[in-house]
């Protein structure tokens, strides 16, 4: 379960709550509800936090209300569980929830005209492929459109075409893992950077969340340091080497940072042509 803390003063952190959804609390029966990767919150102002269950399967998007949360009743029972909580979307058998990154207030300029709804509220929402050479449904990126916060919806999704570079048979895991989850106004609500392991990171024109658009990306190299990705074919054991990227972020100065998990180390990027376009960069 989640655990929350108090870390105002941070030599000594005074933990506040535990918090999940309901199944997983201690002395539930049944089924254990899916596991949670990780939360996003909007601070106080926002007064939101986005939680993400289930990784690669059965994934859930939660939306819950960040002062419920810290200050409603703490014993982990079903009912204070759902308490904090506005909106939930379940997501399919074959994809999970990695990562959960809001962006509030979006401006759709095919909607401007449009009596209602001009401005929508969007959750970008990561998959994590876990397994390697494409030994699973591919796991992408989605967008939910969550201004009807008890009733959010599905409106487009992104991926990598497995045919631009033979990725499943490159060796290792081929599909999304994570975004940047950097706010600052360089590229927020309107450029996002996904990890798609052997496909390295690609950066998404998101001004449009209903038709995300991919503007660059980048692939590093192998070096003598890349590690190998096994998969067990037959009964024996078959490596390649191959590229893992793993994680990225930015800074408010625009630069974009991406580490490997098969130890090919960090690349510090900085974005060109129309990437760099869409962020307004000059």
């Amino acid at each position: 379960m989640t655990q929350v803390y108090d870390l105002s003063d941070p030599a000594h952190p005074a933990k506040i709550r535990d918090f999940g959804l309901p199944g997983q609390e201690p002395g539930a029966t049944g089924p254990v509800p899916t596991e949670l990767h990780g939360p996003i919150s909007l601070g106080p102002q926002g007064n939101r936090v986005y939680f993400g269950y289930g990784t690669d399967k059965g994934g859930i998007l939660q939306i819950v209300d960040r002062e419920k949360l810290l200050n409603g009743a703490k014993e982990p029972t079903p009912d204070n569980l759902r308490y904090p909580e506005i909106g939930e979307l379940p997501m399919s058998a074959f994809n999970g929830a990695h990562t959960t990154f809001p962006m509030k207030g979006m401006p759709i300029a095919e909607f401007a005209k449009d009596k209602d709804g001009g401005t929508r509220d969007i959750v970008m929402i990561v998959d994590e492929a876990i397994v390697n050479e494409c030994n699973e449904p591919r796991q992408m990126v989605w967008f939910a459109d969550v201004t009807t916060e008890t009733r959010p919806m599905m409106i487009s999704s992104f991926t990598v075409p497995e045919s631009s570079g033979n990725f499943c048979e490159r060796g290792g895991r081929f599909g999304a893992h994570s975004s940047n989850e950097s706010m600052a106004p360089v590229f927020y609500k309107k450029m996002a950077f996904i990890a798609f392991f052997n496909a390295g990171v690609r950066a998404l024109d998101v001004r449009d969340p209903y038709h995300p658009r991919e503007v660059g990306y980048f692939i590093p190299a192998i070096t003598d340091k890349t590690d190998k990705r096994c998969v067990t074919v037959e009964g024996k054991e078959r490596c390649k080497i191959a590229i893992q990227t793993n994680n990225v972020e930015t800074d408010d100065r625009g630069y974009i940072y991406i580490v490997d998990r098969a130890n090919t180390g960090m690349h510090i990027l900085e974005l060109t042509g129309e990437a760099r376009a869409v962020a307004g960069l000059p």
